[in-house]
């Protein structure tokens, strides 16, 4: 089959920059193979809509990268609930998602204007230092010092996915770090992670963070915009107290060092004084025309 997709750019910043996601809308009746040629021939993580397989869900989605499935996509599933709420296609302001990482809940306001907005729900994160040996592997193959790094621990954090936190101490050695793909790789399947995900302190009274995302096996070496590793980062920065106990905002800023500077939204849940979750969003832009897949 050759399915209409629609172009569009997640978590974007003063309107540039984003993570470029192209979205099916109507994957019913696609086969694996169909979604994984729409993410090779656009070279991006894409999302699929789907009838839901339960009566629990409203919708279903799936995700695939160039290289293989993904159970979740965080700037896929805002961006496919942005398009749906643009087309007036949802069941309602809050929408029950079937994915295969577990359940998700979006949730869709309209501005003054009548764009819709979007948040999504992630899980409570778990937060796990690396070892000794494990912490020395990631600095060879980043090509950094312990000096190069903030007075805390290189971790494994996890909402959908595990992601490598590697606290870098200011953003200009953050964003003038290199990636080695073979060697980023061959890591995070050593050390049980899906991305590195190096970050500095931007302004911590303001709760304002800089990011890079280096995929294990995308298909491409550097992400401009990763909402579930910015998900997963905003418990690695409860657990080390960079941010308060509170949902007050959480702005990620990623992609600078490729000319593509976006802003992931991150707003923590408690209950009991115990964190049970964050909500996930960002700015949505059409960046392109609903065409045939080819």
């Amino acid at each position: 089959m050759k399915p209409e997709v629609d172009l569009v750019s997640v978590f974007t910043f003063d309107g540039r920059g984003g993570n470029p996601c192209p979205i099916v809308v109507d994957g019913q009746g696609l086969a694996p193979g169909d979604m994984q040629a729409v993410a090779r021939q656009h070279g991006h993580e894409s999302g699929f809509v789907l009838p839901p397989v339960s009566p629990d869900y409203d919708l279903s989605f799936r995700f695939w990268v160039p290289n293989h499935e993904m159970e979740m996509c965080g700037h896929a599933t805002i961006g496919a609930l942005w398009l749906l709420a643009s087309n007036s296609a949802l069941p309602g302001d809050t929408v029950r998602i079937e994915t295969r990482s577990g359940p998700v809940t979006g949730f869709v306001r309209q501005d003054d204007a009548g764009k819709p907005s979007v948040e999504i729900t992630q899980p409570a994160g778990k937060v796990t230092a690396l070892t000794a040996a494990q912490t020395a592997d990631v600095l060879a193959v980043m090509g950094l010092d312990r000096h190069d790094l903030l007075d805390l621990p290189i971790q494994n954090a996890i909402t959908s996915r595990v992601k490598t936190l590697v606290p870098i101490k200011d953003v200009d050695r953050l964003n003038a770090l290199k990636s080695d793909v073979k060697a980023v790789e061959a890591l995070c399947h050593r050390i049980g992670s899906t991305g590195l995900y190096p970050y500095a302190v931007a302004d911590r009274q303001a709760q304002t963070f800089e990011a890079r995302q280096f995929p294990r096996s995308s298909g491409y070496p550097e992400d401009a915009a990763t909402g579930i590793a910015a998900a997963a980062l905003s418990f690695g920065l409860l657990a080390n107290g960079l941010v308060d106990r509170n949902d007050r905002p959480i702005r990620v800023f990623q992609g600078r060092a490729m000319g593509a500077l976006s802003e992931i939204g991150i707003r923590l849940g408690f209950a009991g004084g115990r964190a049970i979750g964050c909500l996930l969003g960002g700015v949505v832009e059409r960046i392109g025309n609903t065409h045939p897949a080819s």
